[in-house]
């Protein structure tokens, strides 16, 4: 464990990480809440954190009564996502659509849809989800279109898009 914060003889003291410009004690010592704030989060903040309470003749401290643990994880949008279409575009043929980001905490989860004017939503088994992939099959000239995906987890959501022509 590394000391990020602490109060001691009525002095604050920061540690010497990257953290020490984003963060600090949420309200005056004296109110007796000793809650911190951490500002700009990034995904590498995530962690356990521990809050030890020692007082000074207070000989009532016993095990580990006096300590509090947090596991704190940051989320992250997914970054925007990359669609590429693999296979050949012709009548009849087979192709499969993909999408990946490369980012995002937890992992995007993908969705594909086809544009208006012909709007067409996809289900497993033709989509994955988690893979984000699209298998079209027998190719047809009514298929051509604008193809989004869409990368989204709790902490946001990115879009790509491909055209495709049979």
């Amino acid at each position: 464990p590394v000391q990020i914060l602490a109060y001691v003889d009525g002095v604050v003291k920061v540690g010497e990480t990257d953290l020490k410009p984003r963060m600090g004690f949420l309200y005056p010592i004296l109110t007796h809440n000793i809650s911190l704030f951490i500002n700009a989060t990034r995904e590498h903040d995530s962690g356990q954190y521990m809050c030890t309470v020692n007082v000074a003749d207070d000989d009532t401290i016993k095990s580990n009564n006096n300590v509090g643990i947090i596991n704190l994880t940051v989320l992250v949008p997914p970054a925007a996502p990359t669609c590429q279409l693999h296979g050949s575009a012709i009548m009849g043929a087979n192709v499969t659509l993909s999408c990946s980001s490369k980012k995002g905490k937890p992992s995007p989860m993908y969705q594909w849809q086809r544009e208006p004017p012909t709007l067409q939503v996809f289900f497993p088994p033709a989509q994955d989800r988690a893979r984000g992939t699209l298998k079209l099959t027998n190719l047809s000239l009514e298929m051509s279109g604008v193809y989004v995906c869409r990368a989204e987890n709790q902490a946001g959501s990115k879009n790509c898009s491909i055209i495709l022509e049979v």
